[in-house]
C-alpha cells in the first residue's frame, strides 16, 4: 500500500500546495489518515472470554455485523455492505472443534453458531477457539480467539433429564435465546421445578434423520435436552401409560394433556419423548465371572525359540512350477497334433 505523503514526512499536516509553509490537512488526507489508522487497529486480533458453566447448554453467536469491519473497502455512509462471509472454528493447535463443541452456519448470508455442552473433565482448563472469517467477495480473511473457561457448576448433573423431539424447528431457530427461552417457559410451567437448565441441543440430522424435502417449509427436526432438580411431572408422565405406548406402536399420536401449552409455538412428537432419573441409575459394573466364553487363564506368554530349524522351500517351488508347466506342455503338443497332423485338404 503507497503512503501517503504526510506519512513520509512524519508530520499528519501535508502540503496542500497554498504556499510554502502553509501546512493544512486536505479533506482527502483527512480521510485517508482516518482509513488508514481505523485498518490498522481493526486488524488487531482480539480475544473474547466467555464462561460456560459443565453440563449446561452453552452458545455463542459469530456476528457477521462484527466481523464487516475487517475486510476493506468499507461502506461509505448511507451504504449498507452485505458481503458473503463464512467461518471456520477449530481448537488451537488442532485442525477440529472440541468433541462437545458444535458449529452451524446455514448461509454466509447469516450468523454462524457455536453450540454445546461443556463436560466436566474440561473444567478450570481454558479451551481457545480459533475463529477464522473468511470474506467470499474480497478473499480476505479475519482471525479471532474465542477463550471458553468452563466452570463448574452447583449440582452438576441435575438428576431429572428429559428429552424432547420438536418437530417443527431447525437447530439454529431453537438456538436463538427468545426461542429457547419460550420453549423453556413452557416445561417449566407444565414441570413446575425450582431449577430447569436447558443440556444439550442436537439436530435431528445427528440422529440419523433425513434431510427434509424443500417444499411447505419443512423442518428437520430437534432434539432439546433439559435437567430440573425435582421428579418428572403427571404430564409428563403420561406417555408412559399403556395406551399411549399402544397408540405409539400404532404410529398414532398419544393423547397428553399438557400438549395445548406448546401446540401454539412448538409441535413435540410425545412418542420420541425420553425421561431419565438419575436417582435411580444403578452402578452397572459387574465382577467377571469365568465361564462360557472367557478364556483360561494360560500363564505368561513364552515366545518360540531362537534355534528353529529353518525350513527349505526349493523343492516346493520346483513342484509348484513344474506341475503347471508339464500340463501346459502337454496341450501344447495335443493342440499341435491336431493342428498339423490331423489337417484334411
Amino acid at each position: 500500500m503507497q503512503l501517503p505523503r504526510w506519512w513520509e514526512l512524519g508530520d499528519p499536516c501535508a502540503w496542500t500546495g497554498q504556499g510554502r509553509g502553509t501546512r493544512r490537512m486536505s479533506p482527502a488526507t483527512t480521510g485517508t489518515f482516518l482509513l488508514t489508522v481505523y485498518t490498522i487497529f481493526s486488524k488487531v486480533h482480539s480475544d473474547r472470554n466467555v464462561y460456560p458453566s459443565a453440563g449446561v447448554l452453552f452458545v455463542h453467536v459469530l456476528e457477521r455485523e462484527y466481523f464487516k469491519g475487517e475486510f476493506p473497502p468499507y461502506p461509505k455512509p448511507g451504504e449498507i455492505s452485505n458481503d458473503p462471509i463464512t467461518f471456520n472454528t477449530n481448537l488451537m493447535g488442532y485442525p477440529d472443534r472440541p468433541g462437545w463443541l458444535r458449529y452451524i452456519q446455514r448461509t454466509p448470508y447469516s450468523d454462524g453458531v457455536l453450540y454445546g455442552s461443556p463436560t466436566a473433565e474440561n473444567v478450570g482448563k481454558p479451551t481457545i477457539i480459533e475463529i477464522t472469517a473468511y470474506n467470499r467477495r474480497t478473499f480476505e480473511t479475519a482471525r479471532h480467539n474465542l477463550i471458553i473457561n468452563i466452570m463448574s457448576a452447583e449440582d452438576f448433573p441435575l438428576p431429572y433429564q428429559a428429552e424432547f423431539f420438536i418437530k417443527n424447528m431447525n437447530v439454529e431457530e431453537m438456538l436463538a435465546s427468545e426461542v429457547l427461552g419460550d420453549f423453556l417457559g413452557a416445561v417449566k410451567n407444565v414441570w413446575q421445578p425450582e431449577r430447569l437448565n436447558a443440556i444439550n441441543i442436537t439436530s435431528a440430522l445427528d440422529r440419523g434423520g433425513r434431510v427434509p424435502l424443500p417444499i411447505n417449509d419443512m423442518k428437520e427436526g430437534v432434539y432439546v435436552m433439559v435437567g430440573a432438580d425435582v421428579p418428572f411431572s403427571s404430564c409428563l408422565r403420561e406417555v408412559e401409560n399403556p395406551q399411549n405406548q399402544l397408540r405409539c406402536s400404532q404410529e398414532m399420536e398419544p393423547v397428553i394433556t399438557c400438549d395445548k401449552k406448546f401446540r401454539t409455538q412448538f409441535y413435540i412428537d410425545w412418542c420420541k419423548i425420553s425421561l431419565v432419573d438419575k436417582t435411580k441409575q444403578v452402578s452397572t459394573y459387574q465382577e467377571v465371572i469365568r465361564g462360557e466364553g472367557i478364556l483360561p487363564d494360560g500363564g505368561e506368554y513364552k515366545p518360540p525359540s531362537d534355534s528353529l530349524k529353518s525350513r527349505d522351500y526349493y523343492t516346493d517351488f520346483l513342484i509348484t512350477l513344474a506341475v503347471p508347466s508339464a500340463v501346459a506342455l502337454v496341450l501344447f503338443l495335443i493342440l499341435a497334433y491336431i493342428m498339423c497332423c490331423r489337417r484334411e485338404g
